[in-house]
């Protein structure tokens, strides 16, 4: 299951506004005959199917097929994959998360009332925070909001004279350029984007192997302040939304009418302090780099606590390294996911 997992993964950024899923499909001696992942057209169920069909196995009679999330039970942009498996004889299906869509739910039983055996709940945890963007926003109807910061080890995002141009690696910078390719859009201010002109797309080294994507996440700008014809982001790299507003419910809908798995943020503190108080952000990944600058600008600016005992107290995600720097996940209301670093420092990856 931690292997259909981590092929779930390669489809974070193109599956929107349906879940990343991986399959794999075994015979009798737990033998891999074929797997597969959704990557915005066939299910992961269907991929495993046809490539399994296509090493010329036509017999499931006595196969497993193990994928991360309960098959479908709706006809949407493709028909049920409960059909499929069904109509192909699969003798047994373990998945490890219940789809909690109100449409597609129900795989499972149908596929008990069909005869198939089915085992649910296999590595639930560690494939519920994989999927943590589309779970949150099925739950919470709005896409799942994770802040990047580039910081120096006292927390400080940018000088005293203003500049910040590099304060963590070229490895972090190949690592947020992950985070960016799997979210569905990135939201900064129009304050952040005068001060660095951004281009605020994916951008790798000609040699890695990342999924092709059919376009580029979209860019979110908030604020009031014109941004000059010749800035990058009007650039058509990427769709760019101008939301003239400091109204974050304004973002919220824009997501959800979008319906986008995942925003990413990346901001200054002014933005990501309001977006705090206003308790939209999820999740802060930080690259911390080993430098101190003593003043400069704070990543958080005051949130207007006075006692430690009214701080904002957060949860420790994933803690890696990536070049010299460190790489820090930080949950915001979302306990859960931090009782799985509690088994392993460090898991997966951005990539």
């Amino acid at each position: 299951m931690l292997r259909a997992n981590n092929l779930a993964k390669k489809g974070l950024g193109t599956t929107s506004p349906n879940p990343i899923v991986g399959a794999i499909i075994i015979d009798q001696n737990g033998v891999e005959i074929s797997n597969g992942f959704h990557a915005g057209g066939d299910h992961a169920e269907i991929v495993a199917l046809k490539n399994a069909r296509a090493k010329g196995v036509q017999d499931f009679t006595n196969c497993t097929l193990l994928v991360t999330l309960e098959p479908c039970n709706h006809h949407g942009k493709t028909p049920p994959c409960s059909e499929a498996l069904i109509q192909a004889g699969i003798k047994n299906v373990v998945f490890a998360v219940s789809d909690p869509h109100l449409i597609a739910s129900g795989g499972a039983n149908k596929l008990r009332d069909a005869g198939i055996e089915v085992v649910a709940g296999i590595q639930n945890d560690y494939v519920a925070y994989t999927n943590r963007a589309w779970l949150h926003k099925i739950k919470h109807q709005r896409p799942w909001i994770v802040s990047k910061i580039a910081a120096t080890i006292d927390g400080k995002i940018a000088a005293l004279d203003g500049t910040s141009k590099w304060i963590t690696s070229q490895e972090a910078r190949f690592d947020v350029a992950h985070i960016r390719n799997q979210s569905d859009a990135i939201v900064t201010s129009t304050a952040t984007v005068l001060a660095d002109n951004p281009q605020l797309t994916p951008r790798f080294p000609s040699e890695s192997q990342v999924l092709p994507r059919s376009s580029n996440p979209a860019r979110v700008v908030m604020g009031n302040s014109a941004i000059p014809n010749e800035f990058k982001i009007h650039e058509n790299e990427a769709e760019t939304v101008f939301l003239n507003s400091h109204d974050f419910s304004e973002l919220v809908e824009l997501g959800r009418s979008r319906e986008w798995n995942q925003m990413m943020v990346e901001a200054g503190s002014r933005f990501n302090t309001a977006l705090l108080q206003a308790d939209l952000v999820d999740e802060f990944v930080i690259y911390m780099a080993p430098s101190i600058l003593g003043a400069g600008k704070n990543f958080i600016a005051d949130l207007g606590i006075t006692s430690l005992a009214n701080r904002k107290v957060l949860n420790f995600g994933e803690v890696s390294r990536v070049g010299n720097d460190l790489r820090v996940s930080l949950f915001v209301n979302h306990p859960e996911f931090s009782e799985i670093f509690n088994k392993t420092l460090s898991w997966g990856g951005a990539k």
